[in-house]
């Protein structure tokens, strides 16, 4: 796997394929790791449960996260990551379809980086991701992992 793969957190399978299609489209290669609730997702990046034994210490160039998910949300995920020694500077983009603006104030409170609202049209939404990708995976500098 190369060092810049991206975690999507995505319960909607509808989502979840139109996030993909559109990463493809805008000709974005990089891996994506799909974690289908926020359990999962801290069980991926910590190496707990199935993902017992992966390295830890290779760690996704960016964390696309859903607000709305099963079993810990998208807020007490953020929480944990940016409470985690070894996770908390992973660039984290909050990708959800609440339009809440509570939610807008404690994505960015918890330390999120961004905060996008998916756009329902799927050529706006391919560019979003176009854009989202450019930036995360191709312009931003990415910190070392934290020893």
């Amino acid at each position: 796997m190369g060092d810049r793969f991206i975690l999507l957190v995505e319960d909607n399978p509808d989502d979840e394929a139109l996030t993909i299609r559109a990463f493809k489209k805008s000709k974005l290669v990089n891996e994506i790791v799909v974690a289908r609730d926020g359990a999962e997702a801290l069980d991926y990046l910590f190496g707990r449960g199935a993902h017992a034994g992966r390295d830890v210490s290779v760690l996704p160039a960016v964390v696309l996260l859903d607000l709305r998910l099963p079993k810990i949300d998208g807020l007490e995920v953020l929480r944990r990551i940016r409470a985690d020694e070894h996770a908390k500077l992973i660039p984290v983009v909050i990708l959800t379809s609440s339009k809440e603006e509570q939610d807008l104030i404690n994505g960015y409170l918890h330390g999120a980086n961004s905060y996008i609202r998916k756009p329902v049209d799927f050529d706006k939404f391919t560019d979003a991701i176009r854009q989202l990708g450019l930036y995360w995976l191709v312009l931003s500098e990415v910190p070392p992992p934290i020893p």
